[in-house]
C-alpha cells in the first residue's frame, strides 16, 4: 500500500502538489453507480504554463537528459517494479475511474503498464547512433538525442496504458513530459506522478495537469514551450491538434479513432473464431480504438455464426466491475452511453435486425449497455461506417476474398483488423491487403510493448510501442569530421 492520497486531487508540477491557480475543481464519477467519488483540480492556462516551464527547466538543466541511458533505464525499471508492487491499488483506481472490470484492470492495464516501463528501460540501456560509409575523406556518424518537452494527451478508455505508451519512451530517451489525462479519468495519472517521483524521476521531469480539453488541453497544444505533441483520442480532435502542430512546425504523433473489420472465412475454426469475435467487440466494454466492431463472415457460415453469437453473447458476464467474474462493465460516462443508444436507434430505423441486446441495463444507477449484435445493414450505413465506441457488433456477409477485403477497407479508418482462417497462405495474403496498422490472425488484441501499433488514413500516423516509438521522441544529429 502506498502513502499517496488521491483525495486531495491536486496538480503535479515541478515535483510539487498544488491547487489550480484559480482554485477550480471538477468531479470524478464512478461509472458503475453514476456517483461522484472525489474531485480533482481543474487546470487553467496559468497552470499549464507553470507545468511547461517546470518541464523546460528540468530539461535545460540536464538533470534527466544529462543522465546516461543506463541511469535513466535503472530508474524506469524501478517504476515497473513499483507498479507491480502496488498493482492492487492501481487496478482499484483504474476500475473506479473508468468502470473497467477489476480483473481486466489487473491482467491487462496494470500488467501492460509495468511492461511498458520495463521494455523502454531496457531500450534506454542501448540507445545509439551509427557510423555512415561515404566516399568523402571523412568520418560520418549520427547521434540520437531527446526532442525536449513532450505534451502527452491521453483519452479516457485506457488511461494507464496509453499514458505509459507515451511517457515511458519519452523518458527513456531523455525528454521531459507534461501529461494531460482525459478530464473524466484523471486518477491513475495522478497516482503515477507520485509513483514516478518515488522511483527517482527528478522533479519537473513529469508534470500532470488535470482539466478539460478545451481549456487545459488547448493551452498545452498551443504552448510555445512544447517541442513535441503525442496525442491519442478521437479523429475530430486529432485533426484539430495536428493543425495546431502544423501551424507551429512541431512534430506530432496521432493515434486516433478506429472501426476495425474482423473477417471470418469459411475455413476458420468457428469455436475459436467466436471467442475472438466476442473479445474483439466487448473488450473494455467496446471502448477500444482497436476493437473489432465490424464482423465480416463468409456466406456459407454466416447464419451459423449469427446463431452462435445470439446464444453466446448474452451469457458474457455483465455487471459490477468490482466482481472478479465480470467481463463487461459500464460505459465510462452518460454521454458515451447515449452515443451508443443513438447508433442502435439509427440501425433500427434503417431496418436492421437486432440479434441480441440493443438496450440499457438498469443496474445501481450505472451506465450499462447490453452487448449488442446487429445484422442486415447496408455497408453505407452510419452504424457501419462510423466509430460507435461501445459494445455493438455489426455483421455482414461476403462471397469472395476480394469482397471481404473491399468491405474491410471501405471505412475512413485504418487502425486494426483481424482475419480468422485455417489457410496460412490466405492469412498472409489478406493481411498484406488490409489497410490497417496492425492485423491479428486467429485471435484479437494480442499486444506487447515490443510490437508497434498505430493507424493509417483517419486513424492517425506515427507508431507507439516497439523500438519504432523511440524515433518519435528523438532527433538525429549528423556529425561529419574531415580526415584531410
Amino acid at each position: 500500500m502506498t502513502t499517496f492520497e488521491i483525495d486531495p486531487g491536486r496538480l503535479f508540477i515541478g515535483g510539487q502538489w498544488r491547487e489550480a491557480a484559480d482554485g477550480a475543481r471538477t468531479e470524478v464519477v464512478d461509472p458503475s453507480r453514476g456517483a461522484v467519488v472525489t474531485t480533482v483540480a481543474e487546470a487553467g492556462a496559468a497552470d499549464v504554463d507553470a507545468a511547461v516551464r517546470a518541464a523546460r527547466e528540468a530539461f535545460d538543466s540536464g538533470k534527466w537528459s544529462g543522465l546516461s541511458g543506463r541511469e535513466r533505464g535503472r530508474i524506469l525499471l524501478r517504476v515497473a517494479q513499483l507498479i507491480r508492487e502496488e498493482a492492487d491499488e492501481i487496478a482499484r483506481l483504474e476500475s473506479l475511474d473508468v468502470g473497467k472490470p477489476i480483473t481486466l484492470a489487473h491482467v491487462v492495464d496494470v500488467t501492460n503498464a509495468a511492461n511498458d516501463y520495463e521494455y523502454y528501460a531496457t531500450l534506454a540501456f542501448s540507445l545509439e547512433g551509427g557510423n555512415r560509409e561515404t566516399p568523402m575523406n571523412a568520418l560520418a556518424y549520427t547521434k540520437r538525442g531527446p526532442i525536449g518537452v513532450v505534451a502527452a494527451i491521453t483519452p479516457f478508455n485506457f488511461p494507464l496504458i496509453l499514458a505509459g505508451s507515451k511517457i515511458a519512451p519519452a523518458l527513456a530517451t531523455g525528454n521531459t513530459v507534461v501529461h494531460k489525462p482525459a478530464d473524466e479519468t484523471p486518477l491513475s495519472a495522478l497516482y503515477m506522478a507520485g509513483l514516478l517521483q518515488r522511483a527517482g524521476v527528478p522533479d519537473g521531469v513529469l508534470n500532470v495537469v488535470t482539466g478539460s480539453g478545451p481549456v487545459a488541453g488547448e493551452a498545452l497544444l498551443r504552448h510555445p514551450g512544447v517541442d513535441k505533441i503525442a496525442f491519442t483520442g478521437s479523429t475530430a480532435i486529432g485533426r484539430h491538434a495536428a493543425s495546431i502542430a502544423g501551424e507551429n512546425l512541431k512534430p506530432v504523433t496521432m493515434e486516433l479513432g478506429g472501426n476495425a473489420a474482423h473477417i471470418v472465412f469459411e475455413d476458420a475454426d468457428l469455436e475459436k473464431a467466436v471467442g475472438a469475435v466476442i473479445k474483439g467487440f466487448v473488450f473494455n466494454t467496446g471502448q477500444f480504438c482497436m476493437g473489432g466492431p465490424r464482423l465480416l463472415v463468409a456466406r456459407p457460415v454466416y447464419s451459423t455464426l449469427l446463431n452462435i453469437l445470439a446464444e453466446a453473447v448474452p451469457g458474457v458476464p455483465l455487471g459490477d466491475p468490482r466482481a472478479a467474474e465480470t467481463v463487461i462493465g459500464p460505459m465510462a460516462g452518460e454521454k458515451h452511453l447515449r452515443k451508443v443508444e443513438e447508433y442502435v436507434d439509427i440501425a433500427r430505423k434503417e431496418g436492421a435486425r437486432v440479434v441480441c441486446g440493443g438496450e440499457r441495463l438498469d443496474l445501481d444507477g450505472g451506465y450499462y449497455y447490453k452487448p449488442t449484435v446487429i445484422a442486415d445493414l447496408p455497408n453505407d450505413s452510419r452504424v457501419i461506417q462510423e466509430e460507435i465506441f461501445g459494445p455493438v457488433l455489426t455483421v455482414q456477409p461476403f462471397d469472395s476474398e476480394d469482397e471481404a477485403v473491399a468491405l474491410a477497407n471501405s471505412t475512413p479508418y485504418g487502425l486494426a483488423s483481424g482475419v480468422q482462417t485455417g489457410n496460412l497462405a490466405r492469412a498472409h495474403r489478406v493481411a498484406d491487403r488490409l489497410q490497417a496498422g496492425i492485423v491479428w490472425v486467429n485471435d484479437w488484441a494480442m499486444l506487447d510493448p515490443a510490437v508497434p501499433f498505430g493507424g493509417v488514413k483517419d486513424s492517425g500516423f506515427g507508431r507507439e510501442y516497439g523500438p519504432e516509438a523511440l524515433a518519435s521522441y528523438t532527433k538525429v544529429k549528423s556529425v561529419v569530421v574531415s580526415l584531410d
